[in-house]
């Protein structure tokens, strides 16, 4: 089933996020190689294509998981969880309709 994992950045948190990005990259890569990733991106704390120094507000992932228990956990062992990025984790069932 998919899964929505919606991670919510803390205050000041830029560089945070920026030295854990290649690790955090690495694992949305292993689930895009097994074909279980439908998308992933940032969420720019302005509405502009590069925030800059602004940042980002979080983060929204759309992924395959056996259960909503292995979901949670993937999402629990994010490299920005470890290194404080994210203040909160929300992680929920989605349904994918289209395209």
């Amino acid at each position: 089933m998919w899964y929505l994992i919606e991670g919510y950045d803390g205050t000041d948190v830029l560089d945070r996020r920026l030295a854990a990005r290649p690790q955090h990259l690495a694992r949305l890569t292993a689930l895009r190689d097994a074909g279980r990733l439908l998308l992933a991106g940032p969420c720019p704390a302005i509405d502009a294509e590069d925030p800059g120094p602004a940042g980002f507000s979080g983060s929204l992932i759309v992924a395959e998981f056996v259960s909503l228990e292995e979901a949670r956990a993937w999402a629990d062992a994010d490299p920005y969880v470890a290194a404080g990025v994210y203040s909160r984790v929300e992680v929920r069932p989605f349904r994918r309709v289209l395209p």
